[in-house]
């Protein structure tokens, strides 16, 4: 199981994220008050989906010893309330000496990381008051 604890005192909106072994700032931006200091909670969420699908990818290719060379992920996140629905939008960029049939292969796999599973799954998040 995953844990990280986030903490905010009185400095807008400035919040210190730490796992077992990272610390890492969130904030929002100077047009709604924050200082941006760190990610934003959103650009948070896109940046897990592109971390996972690079390191993913990587992963797939250095095990079937394919000519990849670099991944770069783009990814996008929009929230329309209204609508009540999310959208993400990943453009992924493969160099290497890869042919179709890789890339192809890859796009699939792009498809099965952790993240991206874990967002187009069902999600239920349970919220209590500590003690």
């Amino acid at each position: 199981m995953e844990k990280v604890h986030a903490q905010i005192g009185k400095e807008l909106y400035k919040t210190t994220i730490q796992s077992a072994t990272n610390t890492l700032i969130a904030d929002e931006p100077v047009e709604v008050g924050g200082k941006g200091l760190g990610f934003n909670p959103k650009e948070l969420l896109a940046a897990a989906l592109a971390a996972c699908t690079s390191a993913t990818l990587r992963m797939y290719a250095d095990r079937k010893a394919w000519d990849l060379t670099e991944v770069k992920v783009d990814v996008t996140f929009d929230r329309d309330a209204v609508a009540n629905k999310s959208s993400f939008t990943r453009k992924i960029e493969l160099i290497g000496n890869l042919d179709e049939e890789q890339k192809a292969r890859l796009l699939t796999v792009a498809n099965s990381c952790p993240v991206h599973k874990i967002l187009t799954n069902p999600i239920e998040v349970s919220t209590e008051l500590a003690s």
